[in-house]
């Protein structure tokens, strides 16, 4: 009874999609690094070594062939740091888009399955966050709390859950009078399994390109308040500690900010890349 979530023919399309592959590679690699950073790390992050500070990265002049990277302001391997702050990037990311989709996702669902007093509840609240400036909040509460890397999560998580409603309340209010959901209906389906069975496989495509846009704002967002000093707490080799701690030095020894950059502009771009291949690949059509 269901439509297919995505046919044979458009996952072929995807692999010919050059933004697709090159986003999915830089995530695919991302991830990766992430699982496997304790044991690929040369050094230990979090040692300081203070005969050794702001060591050039091998391939420039000066540079150390035991620290590829280099070391930062307090001796610290940069490769090791960096590698590491990817782990963090990526944890903020995924569990920021786990929260916030529970959160949205199941507003959407409902408001555009059941409609009236409900949907008028979900709009209510979605123009409620839609009215309030995320990036202060954030700067807010992390100001008055402290910064700790589960509030990052739980700030953002409950901050970036509005395009999740709104894709959701849209795509749901679509497929629910289509003739597969009325199928279901007359096969006496519940409520429940219209829900999960019919209409949430339908819409998944959509909230996919949701989540990656979503991520990769995370990131972002993690990375400014860190930059901020009210993200992830040091030592913590958050991307935005990195260049925050790095301003210091970046006129002198330009390495220390322009390596962290580099890193956080490049996974935003795949997870974009990535997100724009699927929205142009998979978001469109809702009538099978």
């Amino acid at each position: 009874m269901s439509a297919a979530v995505m046919p044979m023919g458009r996952g072929a399309k995807l692999l010919r999609n050059p933004g697709f592959v090159i986003g999915a590679g830089i995530v695919a690699f991302a991830a990766i690094v992430a699982l496997l950073a304790p044991w690929i790390v040369p050094y230990d992050p979090f040692v300081i070594d203070l005969d050794r500070r702001l060591v050039p990265p091998s391939f420039m002049e000066g540079g150390d062939p035991r620290n590829f990277l280099g070391t930062d302001q307090l001796g610290r391997d940069y490769f090791s740091r960096l590698i590491y702050g990817t782990r963090i990037s990526m944890v903020i990311g995924v569990l920021t888009v786990i929260t916030s989709g529970l959160i949205g996702i199941t507003m959407g669902v409902l408001g555009g399955f059941y409609g009236g007093r409900v949907d008028d509840a979900v709009v209510f609240a979605i123009t409620t966050r839609l009215s309030i400036p995320a990036v202060l909040v954030a700067l807010a509460v992390a100001a008055l709390r402290g910064s700790s890397f589960l509030l990052v999560v739980l700030v953002l998580g409950l901050l970036l859950w509005d395009r999740f409603a709104v894709v959701a309340r849209s795509t749901t209010m679509q497929i629910r009078n289509l003739d597969y959901v009325s199928a279901a209906w007359c096969a006496g389906a519940s409520q429940w399994w219209v829900l999960t069975r019919e209409v949430l496989p339908n819409i998944a495509t959509h909230l996919a390109v949701v989540a990656t846009l979503e991520m990769a704002l995370a990131i972002l967002l993690e990375a400014a308040l860190s930059f901020l000093g009210l993200g992830v707490p040091p030592p913590l080799p958050s991307w935005g500690l990195m260049i925050s701690e790095a301003k210091e030095y970046m006129f002198f020894s330009p390495w220390v900010i322009m390596i962290p950059g580099a890193a956080l502009f490049v996974l935003v771009l795949g997870v974009n890349f990535l997100g724009d291949a699927l929205r142009d690949m998979m978001g469109t059509d809702l009538s099978r």
